[in-house]
C-alpha cells in the first residue's frame, strides 16, 4: 500500500501551512501518510499535524536543530523514511525544500520531481505536472523506475483542510552529528511582522515603475490594508530600493497566491516563473506591451500612483 513520509517544515514552533496542505493532499487521496518533524520546541505541534491526517510523527526535537543543518536534516529524514517504510517522501519547494529534496533522493539512489504543480496519483503510479525553461513550458513527469519516490510541491498548490481532533503518535529520532566543518559564529534574527511571501493569500509586488524607494514605500501600506504579503521584483531589489527577502521569481521566492497584484511590474520572464501560478493576477503598468499583461487576468494600463489610492479607498468601503 503507497504510503507517503511528508517533511514538515516550522517557524518559531508553529507549522508553516505548505506542511498541512500535503497533508491534506494525502487524506483527499486516501493515502496512508506519516510526517518528520525536526527543529527546536517543536514536540507540541506533533498533536497539529495528527490532526491534519499525520498517523505517525517522527519526531526530532532539539535544542541544536534551531537552526537549519544540511547534514543532519538530511540524515533525520532518510531515518524517518526507512522507518517509515514510506514509498513516497513530499516535500514543499522551500529554500528548505530545494535544498532537501536532491539529498534525500541521493541517499537514496532514486530520482526526484521539483517544483511540482500538480499530481495524479495512482497509488504509487504518479504523473506530475511542473513548469519549466522560465515557465515558457509545461513538462508532464513520470518516475521511470519502480521503488521510493521523492517529490516536492510548490506552497499553494492544493488547499489546506480544517483539522480535526486527535492525539499524536510520536517516534522520537536518534539526533545525529552536525557537520564538524560547520561551525556557527552568530545568529542575527530579524523581528517582523510581515506575512511570509510563500504562505500569502494575497501578495502586493512593486517593480521598476514604483521609481525607487519612496515609491516602494507609497504602494506598501496597500499591502498592509490587504493583509497582503509585500512582495516585490528582482530590479527593485537590485537596485537596493527593497531588500532581496521580497524577491519574487525564479531566483526568488516562488507563490502560488489566491491574488497577485503586480505594480509597476513589466513582466520580465523570471519574475513570471515565480508567481504565473498565482489563480488571480492584476497587473498595473503604464505600458500597455507590458508582458505582465499576456498572464494578467485583469490589467489596468496607467499610472500606479493615481490607480493605488483607489484601491485603497475600495479596501476601506470592503471593510466598513
Amino acid at each position: 500500500m503507497p504510503k507517503v513520509l511528508v517533511v514538515a517544515e516550522s517557524k518559531n514552533g508553529e507549522i508553516k501551512k505548505p506542511t498541512l496542505e500535503l497533508l491534506s493532499l494525502a487524506k483527499s487521496q486516501n493515502l496512508q501518510a506519516e510526517t518528520v518533524l525536526i527543529g527546536n520546541d517543536v514536540s507540541s505541534q506533533a498533536v497539529l499535524l495528527a490532526g491534519y491526517g499525520a498517523e505517525k510523527v517522527y519526531l526530532a526535537d532539539d535544542a541544536g536543530l534551531s537552526i537549519y543543518n544540511t547534514s543532519q536534516f538530511t540524515a533525520l529524514v532518510e531515518d524517518a523514511a526507512k522507518q517509515s517504510g514510506a514509498t513516497q517522501i513530499w516535500l514543499t519547494s522551500s529554500e528548505t525544500g530545494r535544498d532537501l529534496t536532491p539529498r534525500v533522493a541521493a541517499r537514496f539512489g532514486v530520482g526526484a520531481l521539483s517544483d511540482v504543480t500538480e499530481l495524479e496519483i495512482n497509488g504509487d503510479d504518479i504523473t506530475v505536472v511542473r513548469p519549466c525553461m522560465a515557465t515558457k513550458l509545461v513538462q508532464q513527469c513520470r518516475f521511470r523506475n519502480d521503488g521510493l519516490k521523492v517529490i516536492s510541491i510548490r506552497a499553494g498548490t492544493y488547499e489546506a483542510t480544517e483539522a480535526s481532533a486527535g492525539s499524536a503518535d510520536t517516534v522520537s529520532l536518534s539526533i545525529p552529528e552536525g557537520d564538524p566543518r560547520v561551525e556557527v559564529r552568530n545568529i542575527q534574527v530579524e523581528e517582523t511582522n510581515e506575512i511570509e511571501l510563500n504562505e500569502a493569500s494575497i501578495v502586493v509586488s512593486v517593480g521598476r515603475g514604483t521609481g525607487g524607494t519612496e515609491g516602494c514605500e507609497f504602494v506598501k501600506p496597500l499591502a498592509g490594508e490587504m493583509g497582503a504579503a509585500f512582495g516585490a521584483s528582482r530590479a527593485v531589489c537590485d537596485a537596493g530600493w527593497m531588500p532581496h527577502k521580497h524577491q519574487v521569481g525564479q531566483t526568488g521566492t516562488v507563490v502560488s497566491p489566491d491574488f497577485y497584484f503586480a505594480f509597476g511590474i513589466s513582466g520580465a520572464i523570471q519574475h513570471l516563473a515565480g508567481m504565473s501560478g498565482s489563480k488571480v493576477i492584476v497587473a498595473i503598468n503604464k505600458d500597455a506591451e507590458a508582458p505582465i499583461f499576456k498572464v494578467a487576468d485583469y490589467g489596468i494600463i496607467g499610472d500606479l500612483f493615481k490607480a493605488v489610492p483607489v484601491f485603497q479607498e475600495e479596501v476601506g468601503k470592503l471593510k466598513n
